[in-house]
Order: structure tokens, then C-alpha cells, then sequence
């Protein structure tokens, strides 16, 4: 099952649109949702190293003990149960968990002193996403609304690239980031920049046998004919929204509309979302979770053009801490039945598959988590929430291999050197892409606003 959604698409004051597009069944055969695709981007940008970008999102709270920042000489009750491999990188020891990985590491550069200061999912998360802190830090539940609205990195990307061969810039699956209540984040739209920046946010799961791309065809009961014959309808439709209810939201519409229609006839998003044809050698590789499989669509979406996919971890049903790595109790049994060898797997896939076919350099690769964990367990053998310090890794795209920059003190509990804010990958992101971080965006009240106030990381490129 596939579906496009946008929660934040307006509505008129006067009867909207979804209402006239309810009246006598008017679709267009599964297009009833076109406020969702946005119109063209504002300006092309100079494409550099990288033309491509995958967030790897292990959302909920990776731990840096257990993974990029062990601690092995620590105490048992900092530095856990596991012990720690050699990399191929010289001098450079990962957790014992991610044996695969570990033999990337001459493709990746590792940050071991992320700070957010954060120590709520939504708050640290939404601070990750659009590079500015939330204001107050560390809400739990907090809402998307202002001011703690700025745009999220695809609708920035958005912003500055146009869409190419029937894609958008930028697209989120396999759903969105919500805290318990399925509270949506702030952060993972477009903000002020309006709605016709957001990213696509694709509900999906790849790893279903019935997965296809049924919002990208016509059902079966809608001949041609009758489509377009829906199509003039919904012209008549926009046309009374136009000539009645002159707003901004009417243009947008159209505009929406009519990436939907080219969408239907895209063979470019059909052969994207075509899973079926990936040999299964490829599909075991990366694993059967809905997550892993999510990271393979991810890189059929890249190759298709796509500018930016953000793959966030999905819940999982009847395990500890739901499936997720939010690690409040039995961490350990977690990370090592569950959590750990599902992101090894599909991770060193990832990677190594983008290598395979000449995708790497020019597609950057983030590990990507809102915090990490406490250095010290809880009572109920788990690890809380934790923004003073954490760890991340970047690959590909003009990243250099091989690299840790970084330290924490000698409990992964604090920045010693070479701090990194979320504001500061968001710079070095689109300094990969050929983007300057300072280049101005205008909000809807068309005053400017910098892509990112971070500085570029230098020293892994």
C-alpha cells in the first residue's frame, strides 16, 4: 500500500475543496489528493558532489556507547554489556554490534560530539530537521506551530531545486515522526515557507507483498476516457474556485493538479516505486523490515533524481520499547535481538549498494537520530534520553572516508572538542550538494532567510 499525504494542505473559508471534490465521487481515480504535490521550485541550483541525499534515520535515540562512541574502559553501568571490533579504519573501534558497518569505515565520517542541548524526541528532533533550536528546549508533544516553525531540510531543497523527470526534491518515507498518540513532530515540513514546499511524505511499506504503486495508476474500474472526462471536471471545479474565491491556495491547486495528472504518466515514478523488478538477492541484502526495505526504495527513488529521501524508522509491533529506539527498558535485549542487527544490516546495504553502482560519490549518506542515550543505565536496565552529546556518521557525496572528528569525555556524556550542531550538518549538507549554506530563501512574507547559520564541516571533507 502506498499513499501521499499532506496534513497541512489549507482550506478555504467558504466550502473547500475537498468537500467539491467529495460531490458525486470526483477523484480523477485516486488523485482526490492532489493538494499534495507541490508546483515547481523557485530556482535551479549548481549541482556539486553530491546531486543526492538519504537520511538514514534511526529516530527514537541511537546510542552512542554501543555504536560510534564505545567506551571500553569505562564502568560496566556506562559502558554497557558489549564489548567493541576493529574498523577498517586504523585506530578506529565501533561497538560489536555493527560488524558490517564495520568494514565501511574507510567511506565514513564519523561525528562524536553532536550537541543539541535537547532531551525531548519532538524538540531535538524538530532542532535535527530545520537546524534551529526549539524554543523552549526539551518539550515533549510540542506542536508544529510557530514560533517553532521553520522548514525542514526537504522543504529548504525544495526551496532551491526544481523538480526533475516527475519527482519531487524531496520525499519522506515510509511515514512520518510522531510521539505516543501519533503526535506529529514539528519540524518535517515546510513552515512558513507555505505548503507547497513540503516534502512528499509517502506512507508506505515496501516490505509487503502486495506492496505496489496503486496512488501512481488508475483503478481498474477508470478507463482513459473516463479520466479525462474527470479531468475537464475538476478543470469546471478549479474554475468556480478561481472566477469566485480568488486565493493563493486556488493557484496552488492547479498547480498540485497537474504534477499529479504528469505523475500518472511518469514511467520515470512508476519504474521507482517498481520493487518487484530488484533481483531478490538485492532485497534479502538489505533485510525484510519494513525500515530496511523502506532504505532500498530510498535508493531506487535517488537514482530515479530525487534530491533528498529522509527513511524513518518505523515501530515494531509485540517488542520492547515498541520496536524502537527510544531504550527507557531492557536496552540491551533491544539492541541486540531487535534494533541492532536490523540497522547493520540494512545500513552496510545501503552502502555498499550505492557503491555498486557508481552512486556513492555522488549521493551523501547521513546516520541520523534526534539524541542519543544517557551514560548511565536506569533502574529498569535502559537508557533516557540524551542531547548533551551524541554520535552520527555521514558517507559518500564528497564526504572523506576514514575520518573521526570529534571527541567526548571519557563517558560519551559530554562534547571535549570539535562540537557539531544540527545547524552545522545542515550547512555541510548543502555544501555537498554544490549549495551555499548561506543562500537566501524568501518566507511568505518575502523576507530572507538563510538555508543554514551553521558553519561547514570542514574537516571530513
Amino acid at each position: 500500500m502506498l499513499r501521499i499525504v499532506d496534513s497541512t494542505a489549507a482550506e478555504t473559508p467558504a466550502m473547500s475543496r475537498r468537500v467539491w471534490m467529495g460531490v458525486g465521487g470526483i477523484g480523477l481515480g485516486g488523485l482526490s489528493l492532489t493538494r499534495l504535490l507541490a508546483n515547481q521550485a523557485r530556482a535551479g541550483a549548481k549541482a556539486g558532489k553530491a546531486k543526492s541525499v538519504i537520511i538514514f534515520g534511526l529516530v527514537g535515540g541511537p546510542p552512542q556507547h554501543e555504536t560510534w562512541d564505545p567506551k571500553p574502559n569505562a564502568p560496566e553501568e556506562i559502558r554497557g554489556q558489549f564489548g567493541t571490533i576493529a574498523t577498517r579504519t586504523p585506530g578506529l573501534r565501533v561497538g560489536e554490534l555493527m560488524p558490517r558497518t564495520a568494514l565501511l569505515t574507510d567511506k565514513l565520517a564519523v561525528l562524536r560530539a553532536v550537541v543539541t542541548n535537547d532531551n525531548a524526541h519532538s524538540t531535538s528532533g524538530y532542532q535535527m530537521l530545520t537546524g534551529v533550536p526549539h524554543i523552549p528546549l526539551s518539550q515533549e508533544n510540542a506542536a508544529p506551530k510557530a514560533p517553532n516553525n521553520h522548514p525542514c531540510i526537504g522543504a529548504l531543497l525544495r526551496a532551491v531545486r526544481p523538480e526533475t523527470k516527475g519527482l519531487p526534491s524531496a520525499v519522506t518515507i515510509p511515514e512520518h515522526l510522531w510521539n505516543d498518540g501519533n503526535l506529529p513532530w514539528p519540524g518535517q515540513d515546510a513552515g512558513f515557507l507555505g505548503t507547497r514546499f513540503n516534502p512528499w511524505l509517502i506512507h508506505c511499506d515496501p516490505s509487503d507483498r502486495a506492496f505496489g504503486i496503486p496512488a501512481l495508476s488508475l483503478p481498474g474500474e477508470v478507463p482513459p476516457l473516463r479520466f479525462n472526462e474527470r479531468r475537464s471536471l475538476l478543470d469546471q471545479v478549479n474554475h468556480h474556485f478561481e472566477t469566485s474565491q480568488r486565493l493563493e491556495t486556488a493557484a496552488a491547486f492547479n498547480q498540485h493538479a497537474r504534477k499529479a495528472a504528469e505523475l500518472l504518466h511518469s514511467a520515470n515514478a512508476r519504474r521507482a516505486f517498481d520493487l518487484q523488478s530488484e533481483p531478490a538477492a538485492v532485497r534479502e541484502r538489505y533485510g525484510p523490515s519494513r525500515f530496511a526495505q523502506s532504505c532500498l526504495l530510498a535508493r531506487r527513488l535517488v537514482e530515479a533524481g530525487v534530491g533528498l529521501v529522509q527513511v524513518n524508522w518505523t515501530r515494531i509491533k509485540d517488542q520492547p520499547n515498541g520496536g524502537g529506539w527510544d531504550t527507557h527498558a531492557k536496552h540491551n535485549e533491544s539492541i541486540k535481538s531487535l534494533l541492532m542487527p536490523i540497522q547493520d544490516q540494512a545500513f552496510s546495504a545501503l552502502i555498499e549498494d550505492l557503491q555498486l553502482r557508481g552512486l556513492l560519490d555522488e549521493t551523501l549518506v547521513v546516520w541520523f537520530g534526534e539524541f542519543g542515550r544517557t551514560p548511565r543505565f536506569n533502574k529498569d536496565g535502559g537508557r533516557d534520553h540524551w542531547g548533551s552529546c551524541f554520535s552520527l556518521a555521514l558517507a559518500g557525496g564528497g564526504i572523506r572516508g576514514g575520518v573521526v572528528h570529534g571527541a567526548s569525555d571519557k563517558n560519551a556524556a559530554f562534547a571535549m572538542e570539535g562540537k557539531v550542531e544540527p545547524a552545522d550538518i545542515i550547512a555541510t549538507l548543502f555544501h555537498c550538494l554544490g549549495i551555499a549554506p548561506e543562500t537566501e530563501i524568501r518566507d511568505s512574507f518575502d523576507r530572507p532567510i538563510p538555508l543554514s547559520r551553521g558553519r561547514v564541516i570542514e574537516a571530513i571533507l
